[in-house]
């Protein structure tokens, strides 16, 4: 079989495997993703391990993990990852309005007031709660704005992703070459958004300690902050008792440093630092099975 042949199988199983999630009622829904999500936790062998060794070398574990196991917090992961799922494909196929209006919101104040400045806003989040919500809520809310992201390797299943990102207002920048777009978006008065919690090359950013533990961290927001005078403004979404809550923070103030290399090393670490915030709040709802630490000689 062909690699097409491959791509056009995979694409026409995503489709058919979505519909039921589609059709039944949201709680059940809702639970079966949470199962779906603990399938992926004991068969995804490769990637719990990777998991549950991030956490272990993690600044959390000295914490957090003593009142709840290493284990228990990656299965909730997992879980996380399989609810957002299921939450994506029905709003992505129009039945996800219970939970869109189940979005609470606090510091939109924050956005606007950014945004009358003029010069665009770069919103700063990482792979935490449900990310694609995030994204959604962003656009029906207050501005539609621009994915920085790396396209998936099937062509067929990066289309439909794609097509449904843009069925709410938000477009895509591809990763290669995003530089030009981002920097036209911005002058626009756009809004880009950029998950900066994944490892990077070494030509693309600094180590940086994040979690207890140095990680190669993208100076892009910084360089492009620093450039062109935008804003960046953290958000973040996490889970409730009742659906989701969006928390939106003030504009990052950048380091006054006069050499360059060490002010941009202040500004990465001072926004990594909401994602680590972050974690600590809600250490099940981060993407654990990300090899965040990884080119980065252990001591």
């Amino acid at each position: 079989m062909t690699r097409r042949a491959v791509w056009l199988v995979e694409a026409g199983l995503l489709i058919i495997l979505s519909i039921p999630f589609v059709v039944l009622p949201l709680g059940f829904s809702i639970k079966v993703g949470e199962l779906l999500g603990l399938l992926l936790f004991y068969v995804w062998g490769s990637r719990r391990k990777i998991a549950i060794e991030n956490l272990r070398n993690s600044l959390l574990s000295r914490t957090i993990v003593v009142s709840k196991p290493v284990e228990k917090i990656i299965r909730d992961s997992f879980k996380n990852f399989g609810r957002s799922l299921i939450e994506i494909i029905k709003i992505y196929y129009g039945f996800g309005k219970k939970i869109i209006d189940s979005v609470e919101f606090e510091g939109i104040e924050n956005f606007n007031q950014s945004r009358s400045k003029g010069k665009g806003i770069i919103l700063l989040t990482g792979h935490c709660g449900n990310w694609e919500l995030l994204a959604i809520m962003a656009s029906v809310r207050f501005s539609p704005i621009s994915i920085v992201a790396r396209p998936i390797n099937n062509p067929y299943i990066n289309k439909i992703l794609e097509s449904a990102r843009r069925k709410y207002g938000n477009t895509v920048i591809y990763k290669q070459g995003a530089l030009k777009s981002i920097i036209t978006t911005l002058r626009d008065n756009g809004c880009v958004g950029i998950l900066m919690d994944q490892a990077v090359l070494p030509e693309e950013g600094y180590v940086i300690d994040f979690l207890g533990r140095g990680a190669w961290t993208t100076k892009m927001l910084a360089l492009i902050a620093r450039k062109t005078g935008t804003a960046v403004v953290p958000a973040f979404i996490h889970r409730t008792d009742n659906g989701h809550k969006i928390k939106v923070y003030p504009e990052v103030e950048l380091s006054e440093s006069d050499e360059k290399e060490t002010a941009v090393r202040e500004d990465i670490k001072k926004f990594s630092g909401f994602i680590e915030d972050y974690i600590r709040e809600h250490p099940s709802e981060w993407l654990w099975i990300h090899r965040r630490w990884k080119r980065v000689k252990e001591n």
